[in-house]
């Protein structure tokens, strides 16, 4: 019983983001335009969350790999859940911009 609820609670292994990236996933900075002008990932494409539709110029091609991040991972979060059920076949929560960035990096 123990085993199975630790399966429930388990979460899927963390993807390699660097290699996402390295093989052309965009990362999707869904903060607003004034915390994305405070610092960002380069090479981060910003669509506020409030904003985001899945048929946005940036995201057209649904079988790209979409890295999301913002502030704190819950808007990031919002974000994949959201491209999913649009089709989007490759989505990741990558979290709080600053630790996916440390995570790209190293």
């Amino acid at each position: 019983m123990i085993n199975f609820l630790k399966s429930l609670l388990s979460s899927a292994p963390e993807p390699d983001y660097a290699s996402l990236v390295n093989e052309g996933a965009l990362i999707l900075d869904v903060r607003t335009a004034r915390e994305y002008a405070s610092g960002h990932i380069k090479g981060s494409v910003n669509i506020p969350v409030d904003k985001l539709s899945p048929t946005h110029k940036d995201l057209k091609n649904k079988n790209r790999a979409v890295i999301t991040c913002c502030a704190s991972g819950a808007r990031s979060a919002a974000a994949a859940r959201m491209l999913k059920s649009s089709g989007f076949d490759a989505v990741h929560n990558g979290g709080p911009w600053h630790q996916l960035q440390r995570k790209i990096l190293n």
